[in-house]
């Protein structure tokens, strides 16, 4: 058996049998920054927690989404910038081309006032640059779509999306829970979108770096 297969199955093993960043600096420059976070939020958790109640269409029951972006969030080494400079509304066109990035409209609208102002970019280029880095982070076969609860660590999940993901390492990402529950891999991308990059203040600030975590599947 290969290494790749074997923790992969290590990983599936995991799931299926033991079952943001550093402070916010509101305001500031738009384009000053040093690197990029990519927020995929983990849609069981969310849905259950806060998104059926919100009536958000991420939850649609025909969706049974996984893993989806949250956010593109310019960032500093030590906490990150937020409603950056004017708020240009994002024209119907761009919105209409993020529905297969954000599962919500809603989000699409909320990310560009928060972080898409601080990135020195236009709306539809911001968007551009979400698009692009999704397209680099390759999610771990066993959670593309699970068909039933289990649980896991985070150190489990580093590994595994470095091994989906040649050149990111655990020290270039974060895992974070609420109530022992996964809720997102926030990964560390160079500002430019040509790789992954450390980032202690991100890493550090993993919610649930000890002890196992619960992994729901979609519903």
């Amino acid at each position: 058996m290969t290494r790749t297969a074997a923790l992969a199955g290590w990983l599936l093993a995991a799931l299926a049998c033991v079952g943001g960043a550093a402070a916010q600096e509101r305001g500031g420059r738009p384009g000053e920054f040093d690197f990029y976070v990519l927020a995929l939020s983990w849609s069981p958790q969310f849905c259950e927690s806060t998104g059926l109640s919100r009536g958000s269409a991420q939850c649609d029951s025909d969706r049974k989404l996984g893993f989806t972006v949250h956010g593109l969030w310019p960032q500093h080494e030590r906490g990150y910038p937020s409603r950056c400079g004017a708020d240009r509304t994002p024209p119907r066109y761009v919105l209409d081309e993020t529905r297969d990035i954000f599962p919500d409209e809603g989000l699409a609208r909320h990310e560009w006032r928060t972080h898409g102002t601080c990135s020195g970019l236009d709306p539809a280029a911001y968007f551009r640059a979400v698009r692009r880095a999704r397209d680099m982070v390759a999610i771990p076969e066993p959670l593309v779509s699970p068909s039933r609860d289990g649980q896991t660590t985070a150190l489990s999940l580093e590994r595994a999306f470095a091994l989906a993901n040649p050149g990111l390492s655990p020290d270039m990402m974060a895992v974070t829970c609420r109530r022992d529950d996964l809720q997102e891999v926030r990964v560390c991308l160079n500002r430019d979108l040509t790789g992954f990059r450390r980032c202690p203040d991100v890493d550090r600030a993993s919610s649930c770096r000890f002890g196992p975590i619960r992994v729901k599947a979609p519903r």
